[in-house]
């Protein structure tokens, strides 16, 4: 009996555990497109996002729209960008160094060049590994002069740092390289154009 009835015993069970297999393979199929392409949105929202936020910095600097950068006080009115940043420095190994940039045509320069190269990089998503590169560098420079391990400036005030490692600039940093490895340009962007340029071609790295 239990050999007639094992046979019938398998038979009822291996049917719908088929079934059920081959359904659930067919939904991962057919799911697997639709996390791609919302993964995909996803990184190309970021990066119009953080380039948007670069490119800002470069034009509110710039023009002085009144934001961070008072009317009247833009680079085209003869304001300095780092000035007013770096001369602010009030902690930190690199304190007298930034001191003695601050207001330094080549730091202006350097700095907007940065900020207006990297804006634009993002938004038009080309060049994101040059650009994860140049803001990843930009970032670190500006986490070393905020120095947010310093509980106390230089003065012996409160430092008010909230963390004494990760701040803003790490996060951009990090955003920048994740979105260089995602290669972020392919959606709404032009880096499969800009791939197919003879010099980009010859040289990988500026993708």
């Amino acid at each position: 009996m239990a050999v007639h009835e094992h046979p019938h015993r398998s038979s009822g069970f291996r049917l719908p555990s088929f079934r059920r297999n081959r359904s659930a393979s067919a939904s991962a199929e057919s799911a697997e497109p639709l996390a791609h392409t919302a993964r995909d949105y996803a990184f190309a929202s970021l990066r119009l996002l953080t380039g948007f936020v670069f490119l800002w910095a470069f034009l509110d600097k710039t023009f002085g729209f009144g934001y961070a950068t008072r009317a009247g006080n833009g680079w085209i009115d003869g304001g300095s960008p780092t000035k007013g940043f770096l001369g602010s420095v009030a902690a930190g190994p690199m304190e007298a160094t930034f001191h003695s940039w601050a207001g330094d045509a080549w730091a202006d320069w350097l700095f907007m060049l940065g900020l207006l190269g990297i804006g634009v990089a993002l938004l038009a998503g080309v060049a994101l590994r040059f650009a994860a590169l140049a803001g990843a560098v930009m970032m670190a420079l500006m986490w070393i002069a905020e120095w947010p391990p310093a509980k106390h400036l230089s003065d012996g005030s409160p430092s008010m740092s909230t963390n004494p490692f990760v701040d803003y600039h790490v996060v951009y940093a990090v955003v920048l390289i994740a979105l260089a490895a995602a290669c972020a340009g392919d959606t709404l962007g032009l880096d499969r154009l800009w791939a197919r340029l003879p010099f980009v071609g010859r040289n990988r790295r500026l993708r």
